[in-house]
């Protein structure tokens, strides 16, 4: 299928496009677009990895502000600006060494889908968890990152339904709004989080407000009328309702059976264990949303069930009904990792599947030979 993708946003047509198209000419020709997206993928990691050695359980920033050294913070200011540059030349340098793969898009919103999680758990620690005074409770950044992978699976949901990615305005400026987050923090300081802005809110209410609204009010409904838009258009890939909200059952079920956990966990399991909670929550979503991906990529049709939905309700069963008892959180320990472990086989065997058939390599320019 023919890549296609529409950006409306001002900030990224007015502004950051222009950035890219400077940066993108320092950009050697004989680089493989594949390696910029995963070279941004891992200093996201790496990122992410280096936040959570200082702040393993989000208080670092509340309780004693100066844990978390200065430098990470401006590191993570540069992290990211460099993740948010590589994700929007990647596709430029493509079609500007002629290499536009399916696998490329795959690639691409593959690692982005998980990415988008790792985001949202890093800037967390700018924030740091309710401690009484100030901070955001464990429950606020379950359901934040939910809205936010909720986004995510919109705008995919949608080109599963129109054949054409509409960019979410939120990308743009969620990612402009994290780079100035860590940018003021590493130069004032965490108190900065801590001191009412305005009318006795803080900075964290203004920012979940308007993620809330944005998603709400501005992404959800964008996306419903460009798929009410191509029904009337008669351009919709699928005929039936049910085909079309195929893809959405999944998500949905993993969002209802994570929540059944948050809120009947014995051991309170969010609270004891946020960063692993939420790493598991964004890696399963991540997993079910690359199914759908390549899905909307090959015209074929989603299962109703994604496989992990079974051992997660299993697990869930045994947590909230006390079989676990006081080996909850090493069970969630396990279930992490085999779930982090099986997601990155997948991508291996997608991606190898895919360059074979394609005869083409992952993270080079240079064509296979055929056998």
């Amino acid at each position: 299928s023919q890549y296609s993708a529409v950006d409306t946003n001002p900030l990224s047509v007015y502004i950051m496009q222009p950035i890219w198209n400077k940066i993108i000419k320092i950009v050697p020709l004989w680089i493989a677009p594949n390696l910029l997206t995963f070279s941004g993928f891992v200093m996201v990691l790496f990122n992410y990895f280096l936040i959570s050695f200082y702040d393993w359980d989000y208080t670092a920033s509340g309780t004693s502000p100066g844990l978390v050294p200065t430098w990470v913070w401006l590191f993570s200011a540069f992290t990211t600006f460099c993740a948010y540059a590589l994700d929007s030349i990647d596709g430029k340098h493509a079609r500007r060494t002629q290499s536009s793969t399916p696998l490329g898009e795959l690639f691409d919103h593959g690692l982005d889908s998980w990415a988008t999680s790792i985001f949202v758990l890093s800037f967390f620690s700018v924030c740091s968890r309710d401690n009484g005074k100030t901070g955001v409770s464990v429950y606020t950044m379950y359901i934040y990152l939910s809205i936010v992978l909720f986004n995510f699976m919109c705008s995919h949901w949608e080109k599963y339904n129109t054949g054409v990615l509409f960019l979410p305005w939120g990308y743009d400026i969620s990612q402009v709004v994290l780079i100035a987050a860590y940018l003021l923090t590493g130069t004032v300081g965490v108190e900065v989080w801590q001191k009412p802005l305005l009318f006795g809110y803080y900075i964290t209410d203004v920012l979940v407000i308007l993620l809330v609204g944005f998603s709400l009010f501005l992404s959800f409904p964008q996306t419903l009328y460009n798929i009410h838009r191509a029904h009337l258009k008669k351009t919709l890939k699928n005929d039936s309702l049910y085909e079309g909200l195929l893809p959405l059952v999944s998500p949905l079920l993993l969002f209802v059976l994570l929540t059944v956990w948050v809120v009947l966990s014995p051991s309170n399991i969010l609270a004891k264990q946020p960063r692993l909670f939420l790493w598991m929550v964004g890696v399963a979503f991540s997993n079910v949303i690359c199914k759908v991906i390549i899905c909307q990529m090959s015209s074929t049709r989603p299962e109703l069930f994604h496989w992990f939905l079974f051992p997660l309700a299993l697990m869930v069963y045994a947590a909230i009904s006390g079989l676990l008892g006081s080996m909850e959180e090493a069970a969630l320990g396990v279930f992490t990792a085999l779930l982090t472990a099986a997601h990155v086989h997948y991508g291996v065997c997608v991606g190898r599947q895919l360059s074979e058939h394609l005869n083409i390599y992952i993270f080079s320019l240079k064509k296979r030979v055929q056998e």
